[in-house]
C-alpha cells in the first residue's frame, strides 16, 4: 500500500526460534498513533501503566485480533480496528490487552523477546509479535523446528484462567475510566461460535483469547454492575473517528470514501478523508483543496499538515513537502514519524547534512522504523561515510529478521570503521545476532 507509509518489517521466528514463521507489516502513521493513544490513555491510565511508555501500535492484517509481547506495546490488527463500531469497543479491548501486562501474564514469556534496545534486539521482540500473531499454536510448532510446543504455546496464547482474570481487571478499568462497560460484551459478540469452529476457521482473537459462553455470561453481569458509571466520551469519539477514517480512507477505494467522507459528522475529517480519497485517485489540486480546508479547521494540528507534507511528497511537489513537513514539526517538536518523515523530505530535496540530524533526532526518539534507518544510511551514503551507511544497513536487515545480509554488511562496517567506536560497536551486535540464529538454525 504505497500511500500509506508501510513499515515491512518481515517479522520472523528467527532471533527467537531459528526458524522462519510468516512476514508482518506495522502501519506507522503519526496521526493514527497519536488519536488511538488519546483513545487509550484513560483506560492504561486506570491499570497503572504509563501512556507515554505504552504504545497502541497498528498491524496490516484484515484478521481480528490483538495482542501483547512485552510491556512495551498492544498490538491491533487493523481488521480488529475497522470492525469496531465506537470508540468504547476499541478501549474495551485495550483494557483487556492491558489486563494481560497488568496481571503479570507476560511473565512467562521467553526473556529474548523483552527489553530490547539494539536493532537487532527489535527484530527478536518483533519476531514474538509474529509469533504470538498467527494464533495457530499448531501451525507454528510445525513451522518452526525446533521450538517445543509447549514453550510455542506460552508464547501464542493465553490460558482460559488469564482470559477470565483480564476480563474481570478489564471491565474495572473501563469502568474506572468512565467507558461504557457494555462495550465489552458487544467485543465478544463479535468472537461468539468462534469456538464451534474448527482450528483453521477461527478468527485469530479467538484462537488466542479462548471465548466460552460462561466467560461471555460473566462479562454480562459485569457490565450490568458497571452500569450508570459511563462518563463523557467526546474527546475518545473524535479521536476514534480520525483513527478509522483515515486507516478506511486508506484501506478501502477512493470511491468508496467519498461516499462516507462525512459519516462521522466531524468537518475536519470529512475534510481529511476527501484529501486522502484525491491523492489516491492521484488529483492533487482536489487532495490539497481538501487538506488544507481541514488545517483551516484545526491549524494547530500538526497531524493534518503531516499528511499534507505527505500528499506533497508523493506528488513530487518535494520543496513544498519540505514546508509543510517543517510547519509540522515546529507544532509537533519531538515526534519521531513526523521528523521521520521531515528528514526524508530534506533528503530527497539535497539537504543532506540537515536530513541526517533530524532523523537521527527521530530514531533516538522511536528505535523500531526501519525507514528511518534506510534515509540515515542513504543520506550518509551521500555524504561518503560509508562505514555509517554499512552499519545502519545492516542494522535494518537486523530489524526485518534478514541476519544473513546484515551480517555481511556488519563485516564490512567493522572494516571501514575506527574499532572500538560507539558505530564499530553496533556492527559487533549485529554479528552476534546473526551468529547466534545461524547456531539455532542447525
Amino acid at each position: 500500500m504505497k500511500h500509506f507509509r508501510l513499515l515491512a518489517l518481515g517479522l520472523i521466528l528467527t532471533l527467537v526460534l531459528g526458524s522462519p514463521l510468516r512476514a508482518l507489516t506495522l502501519l506507522r502513521d503519526p496521526d493514527i498513533e497519536y488519536a488511538l493513544k488519546q483513545i487509550a490513555s484513560p483506560v492504561l491510565k486506570a491499570a497503572g501503566l504509563s501512556p507515554t511508555r505504552t504504545d497502541i501500535l497498528i498491524i496490516d492484517d484484515r484478521s481480528l485480533n490483538a495482542f501483547v509481547v512485552d510491556r512495551s506495546a498492544i498490538f491491533i490488527h487493523s481488521g480488529l480496528l475497522l470492525k469496531m463500531n465506537n470508540a468504547a469497543m476499541l478501549q474495551a479491548v485495550i483494557a483487556h490487552e492491558a489486563a494481560h501486562i497488568a496481571n503479570g501474564h507476560l511473565v512467562r514469556r521467553p526473556v529474548a523477546i523483552r527489553n530490547a534496545r539494539t536493532a537487532a534486539g527489535i527484530g527478536a521482540v518483533l519476531a514474538g509479535a509474529a509469533a504470538a500473531t498467527s494464533g495457530n499454536g499448531q501451525a507454528a510448532a510445525a513451522a518452526a523446528a525446533g521450538a517445543s510446543n509447549s514453550a510455542l504455546r506460552l508464547l501464542l496464547a493465553h490460558t482460559r484462567a488469564e482470559e477470565n482474570a483480564a476480563d474481570q481487571s478489564g471491565m474495572r478499568y473501563l469502568a474506572n475510566a468512565g467507558v461504557d462497560t457494555n462495550a465489552m460484551v458487544q467485543v465478544m459478540e463479535i468472537f461468539r461460535g468462534q469456538e464451534a469452529l474448527s482450528v483453521s476457521r477461527r478468527d485469530a482473537y479467538a484462537r488466542s483469547h479462548p471465548l466460552s459462553s460462561d466467560r461471555y455470561r460473566v462479562v454480562k453481569r459485569l457490565a450490568a454492575g458497571y452500569e450508570g458509571r459511563a462518563k463523557d466520551s467526546s474527546n475518545a469519539d473524535y479521536w476514534f473517528a480520525r483513527a478509522k477514517g483515515k486507516l478506511s480512507a486508506f484501506k478501502r477505494s477512493p470511491k468508496w470514501t467519498l461516499n462516507r467522507a462525512g459519516e462521522y459528522g466531524y468537518k475536519d475529517v470529512k475534510l481529511m478523508r476527501q484529501a486522502v480519497a484525491y491523492h489516491r485517485q492521484s488529483n492533487l489540486k482536489r487532495a490539497l483543496t481538501a487538506i488544507d480546508g481541514a488545517i483551516a479547521t484545526r491549524p494547530n494540528d500538526p497531524y493534518l499538515r503531516e499528511l499534507r507534507g505527505q500528499i506533497l511528497m508523493e506528488g513530487r511537489q518535494t520543496k513544498a513537502a519540505i514546508s509543510a513537513y517543517g510547519g509540522a514539526v515546529n507544532q509537533a517538536p519531538r515526534n519521531a514519524l513526523i521528523l521521520g518523515s521531515y528528514g526524508r523530505s530534506l533528503l530527497a530535496g539535497g539537504q543532506l547534512k540537515k536530513a541526517v540530524q533530524v532523523l537521527e533526532k527521530s530514531r533516538a526518539l522511536d528505535g523500531r522504523d526501519a525507514r528511518v534507518v534506510r534515509d540515515l544510511a542513504a543520506a550518509h551514503a551521500k555524504l561518503g561515510n560509508r562505514g555509517m551507511a554499512s552499519v545502519l544497513t545492516a542494522e535494518r536487515y537486523a530489524m526485518s529478521g534478514r541476519l544473513k545480509d546484515a551480517s555481511i554488511h556488519a563485516k564490512r562496517a567493522s572494516d571501514l570503521l575506527p574499532r572500538g567506536s560507539t558505530a564499530w560497536q553496533r556492527a559487533q551486535d549485529v554479528l552476534s545476532a546473526a551468529k547466534a540464529a545461524s547456531k539455532k538454525r542447525k
